[in-house]
Parts: structure tokens; sequence; C-alpha cells
């Protein structure tokens, strides 16, 4: 009797007693795979229309540090009639489990399979995770290519920084969404759930294909489904140009944008996991966007127009999410928080309102001409670290052509204020390979640090602290991203970073001074999987199929894998990454509108070769970039108002 019920079990519940009665006990990190945290949302899959998981392409650690997985799990769990669960990667060890025993890659909330559920959205977070969207596929045993895959096959999807240009995934995905997830995500799982009950979708109704789902979903605003969009080549094998399938599609996808930051949803009961993450604490989002315009920074493009939310509500919000979690420390986060109109003074009522309860505040990092000493000890009061700043550039000359805005006399005050207090530590990141630059450029940085060094000690000395200065020195390479104005730059040779990377080393010899590097060989591939289009695709599989996965770990990246199959697939190395641009090509991403104006792109890309500095719209004129007008949008500073009579640049 007990053997014929066990026939009769659902998959989910034969993948939970697996993993109780043998898995987890075999594995590294079982909280991994468990589920049931606190604030966790388990709900009943018959009474919701419409069900999906959240794909995070890494581990569980990792994943669960992703502010924007926090954000979209709870606004969709809070929706009655929807339901999220997460899926994350497996890391090794579970991974060869699962395949040995057959058992499919499963969601951590109610253990089911991958292919259950009506969608599978992957966040795409840098480009070395794209193997692990393969993989992660795989192992929910669902076919890897949108072309393959049957009608009642769930929809896979895709969003984050790397749909910026998801051309080199798009054999991959069903559709793409464009800009802020809050915007569009409830809409289209609603279109889906509507398309369900219409049609019988996923329950074996005649008639209910995927590609009448997939043209209904197109039409919403920021939504991109890459099998609609022809891409066209030349004799030469360039990108002629890209049109869509059908005439009632755009010719370009305009991404959404929450256009009032103070009104979208947040949640102040977040998960709060088991194990030890990389951001263990209250992450609260302070603004979105930035103004500051560094034009190597992807992100400062894609994510405008600044939007900023009030003090009053931000106190609310940490007053709840801590007593929901028992959490002792809160992140603001945004990309460049001290630029928060109102940062000093929430962080001194943030830190006046939680000292009882002996509850941190930290900052990502701080920007140099943006720091005060005022401000570091209040973030510090709690505990004390070392301070980060980012120059990138050694010198002033690259620094104005990268538009960095930060001066020689900004460095200075803010080593004399550090050190004047007794700081000891400082941490100080660079690019290497930026367009223009010289072997004196990185003399600079060689120069930079060892004048921090000898400055800092000088000034630890006069106020009587003996003990030694540390200043590490990361550097990155240059990787020109798309919707930037460096998106018509080539990457500098691998063989030029290896030798900048060699030269910085053989300049630094001060004890005091720790350099730190990426691999030059995965900066690469990065460049070439960003600024590549479809073709990278049959790459993308070949490196998979040869073992590529979690690649943005340095012990299991094999770059003489991806190496032959750039080979195999027929692809010259560096054809994408070391291509000069011109500004009459079609680009790969030239179909996906972030509403940055093209002609402001090009006008700063000369502006950068010129050495010419632009500047901070939110503090001077408008610039032109486009995106306000183009999505309706404004910026939007609240901080200094407390959410009263909020100053907005029209």
């Amino acid at each position: 009797m007990e053997q014929t019920r066990r026939c009769f079990r659902q998959p989910h519940e034969v993948i939970s007693a697996v993993l109780e009665d043998e898995l987890l006990r075999k594995v590294a990190k079982p909280t991994r795979y468990t589920g049931g945290e606190l604030n966790q949302c388990k709900k009943d899959w018959l009474r919701v229309d419409v069900t999906m998981a959240f794909a995070f392409p890494d581990v569980y650690e990792v994943a669960m540090s992703h502010l924007g997985m926090r954000i979209l799990y709870h606004l969709v769990n809070e929706q009655p009639d929807l339901l999220m669960e997460r899926v994350f990667a497996p890391w090794m060890d579970m991974e060869d489990m699962l395949r040995k025993r057959e058992i499919p890659l499963f969601s951590l909330e109610s253990h089911r399979p991958m292919a259950e559920f009506d969608v599978v959205g992957f966040t795409l977070q840098h480009e070395m995770s794209f193997t692990n969207v393969l993989n992660m596929l795989d192992l929910g045993k669902i076919a890897l290519r949108s072309s393959d895959r049957k009608p009642d096959a769930p929809l896979i999807i895709a969003g984050g920084p790397c749909a910026a240009n998801p051309e080199p995934l798009a054999d991959f995905l069903d559709l793409v969404v464009l800009g802020d997830g809050e915007e569009v995500l409830p809409l289209l799982l609603r279109k889906i759930a509507a398309y369900k009950k219409e049609t019988g979708w996923r329950n074996g109704g005649e008639g209910a294909g995927r590609e009448e789902l997939l043209h209904r979903l197109a039409r919403i605003p920021g939504v991109y489904v890459p099998a609609f969009y022809q891409p066209h080549y030349g004799a030469a094998g360039e990108l002629k140009g890209i049109t869509p399938r059908y005439g009632d599609l755009p010719l370009r996808v305009r991404k959404q944008v929450v256009g009032d930051l103070e009104q979208a949803y947040f949640p102040t009961k977040p998960l709060v996991p088991f194990m030890e993450v990389v951001h263990d604490r209250v992450m609260l989002e302070v603004l979105r966007g930035c103004s500051r315009a560094c034009r190597f920074c992807q992100a400062g493009t894609i994510y405008r127009p600044v939007r900023e939310r009030s003090m009053a509500t931000l106190k609310k919000q940490a007053v709840t999410t801590i007593q929901n979690t028992g959490y002792d420390e809160i992140s603001l986060t945004s990309l460049n928080t001290a630029d928060y109109s109102g940062v000093e003074p929430l962080i001194q009522e943030l830190t006046t309102e939680h000292a009882a309860q002996k509850v941190g505040i930290s900052l990502p990092s701080l920007r140099v001409d943006a720091f005060s000493v005022d401000l570091a000890k209040a973030v510090q009061k709690v505990r004390k670290r070392g301070l980060t700043f980012a120059p990138e550039a050694g010198t002033q000359r690259l620094r104005d052509v990268i538009n960095k805005g930060v001066t020689e006399e900004d460095l200075w005050n803010v080593v004399d204020s550090v050190f004047s207090n007794g700081w000891s530590a400082l941490k100080l990141y660079f690019i290497i390979g930026l367009p223009t630059e010289t072997t004196a450029d990185l003399d600079g940085i060689v120069s930079l640090a060892e004048q921090v060094v000898y400055r800092g000690t000088s000034l630890l000395r006069k106020i009587g602290v003996k003990k030694p200065v540390r200043v590490t020195v990361s550097v990155s390479a240059f990787i020109p991203k798309p919707q930037t104005p460096f998106q018509w730059e080539p990457q500098v040779s691998l063989t030029e970073l290896e030798n900048k990377q060699a030269y910085l080393r053989s300049r630094i010899r001060d004890r005091r001074i720790t350099l730190n590097w990426h691999d030059a060989k995965v900066s690469f591939l990065e460049a070439e999987l960003a600024r590549g289009d479809r073709r990278l695709g049959q790459v993308i599989f070949l490196a998979w199929q040869k073992g590529c996965k979690f690649d943005g770990w340095s012990e299991h990246f094999n770059y003489e894998r991806w190496l032959a199959a750039l080979v195999e697939a027929g692809l010259e190395p560096g054809q994408y990454a070391y291509r000069v641009y011109p500004y009459d090509a079609i680009l790969p991403w030239e179909h996906l509108d972030f509403g940055i104006n093209r002609r402001y792109l090009v006008a700063e890309h000369q502006r950068a070769l010129a050495g010419v500095r632009t500047a901070d719209c939110r503090r001077d004129k408008c610039q032109g970039c486009g995106v306000c007008s183009s999505l309706e949008v404004s910026v939007d500073l609240r901080g200094d108002h407390n959410g009263k009579n909020p100053h907005r640049l029209l």
C-alpha cells in the first residue's frame, strides 16, 4: 500500500522527499536549497492564475543579495492571483547529484520543477552568467532554444542590466523586459493569465500556441520578443538592419520606467536568509538613476533619470524593515548614494533613531567630490571600516575624458580629511584601457597611490597615530558597453591589457600598497558578449557544452574552452570586442530604446576625445540626453524636502 501511494506522488513531493532523505546531507551549504526562510511567501498553486519562477543564474548567497529580486518577489506575491517562487543555480555538488538522480532543478518554496511554472524569469546581471542560464534550463529539463520549445512549455523571459543588449542570448529567450520591472511584470503576468483562461494554454487547450501569446505580449510597452525581430546581414557579415516581423510591432522597443519612486512598491518585510549572504542587511533604495554622466558607465545611462525617495518615506521603511527582519545594519543603496540630496541629514536621523538598537549604516562607496568627514563618521559610528573611493583614472586629463568630474583638489582634500581624522586604510578603484589612455596615465595611478601613502603617514603621525597606512589599489579593464558614449570604442587587445597590468605590478613596490586586478581574459569575453549580436548564441551554447559555467568565479573560469567555442562557431576572437563601430553602423542593440538620444551619445563621445567635460544636469542646465522627454519623466529630487513640495527639474 505504501509503495502504491509513492507511485502517485507529485514530482514536487518526490523532490522534497529525496532532498530531505538524501541530498541535503551530501552537499555543502544545504540551506542553499531548503527554502523556508523568515518572510518567505508560499502560496497555494490551485488558488492562483499564473506562476513564475524568479531565476538567478548564480548561487543562493549571491542571489539573495539582489535587491531587485526582493522587490519583484514580494510585489508579485502580494497580488492574490499571482505567484512567484525562487530558483537559483545549484553548486557543483548539488548539480552532480541532480543529474545522476535525474531530478529536475526546482524552486525553493514548493520544490516544483522549473518546467511546471508558466514563466521562468532570469535576471541578467553580467555577461559571464550567460552559460549558467543555459545550464539552469537544461537542469530544469526545458529546451534551450525558444524555437525548440513545445507550445505548452513555460515562457523564458529575462531582464536586468544585460537587457541593454540581450542579442547573444536571443535564441534562448522568449521575451525580454526592458526597464523597471515593477512597471511591466505585473501587467505581463496578467496578460498571460488571461490567455490561459481564454485558450487553456498549459492545460491542454486546443489551439493555445506560443506564437499568438508572444504576439500579444510583444504589444506591451517595454516587452521585446527576439524571435519577432529579424536581423539582416551584408555580404561581409556586417549587420545591415533589424526589422520586426509583424507590422503592429514597434521598430524600436522602448524601456519602461517608474516615474515616481516615492510611490513605487518597496518591500518592508523582505526575505531573511538562513545562511550568511553577500549583502546580509536591510537595503534601502534611496534613489534610482544617476546624472553624473560618466561616459564608460552603462548603469548611468540605462537607469536615467534620477528619482529620489523622501527622507520621511525612507525613515518609515527603515523602522518597519528592521522590525520585520531583526537586521542590525542598513545599507543605503543606489548607483551613487552620496548624491542623494539629503544624504547627511538622512544618515544622522537614521543613526540617532536606531542608536539604542546598535543598528549601523553603510554606503556602497563614496565619491571623492561628494565626501565629507561628518558623513563618513556618521556612517561608521557603529562599525568602523576602511573607506573606498573611485578616482577611475590616474590623471586629470583622463578623468576629464571619461567625465568623472573629480579634480586633483578633490582628491587631496579627501586624503587630508580622512587621515587627519584617524583612518589608516583606503581603497582606490581605477579602470585601465580607457580610450586615449597612455603610459603617463598608468604612471598617474602609481604616483597617486604613493602620494596617498606618504601624505597619509605624515598626517597620522601629526595626530599621534603610529598605525601604518594601508592603500589598496584595484584595477579593472575598460569594457565598452552598449547605450553609452563609448559604445563605438574598441577594447584594447588582451595582450595590451595584460601588459598594462604587468606594468603596474612592476611599478608598485611599496609594501604599504596592495594591487588587485581582474583577469584580463574575463574582461575580454565580457566585451565580446556585451558588444555582440545573435551569432554569439552558438558560441555560448558550445562553451556550455564544453563545460563552461560559473564563469564569473575565477576557480571555474576556463578561457581555452571559450576560445575553442569562438573558433568552432566560425567567429574571429575579438571580432566584437576589438571592433571600432563607425557612427553610421547599425549596432546590434539599435532596436532597443533606453531613452538616450543617439545624437547625445555621439556628441558625448566627441567631447570625450576632446577632453571636454559635461555638467551634471541636476546642478546645471539640461544636457539634452533625451530621457526625460522621450520617456515622459523628469528628475525628481526629494531628499531635501522630507517628501513635501519636491523639487522637479523639467
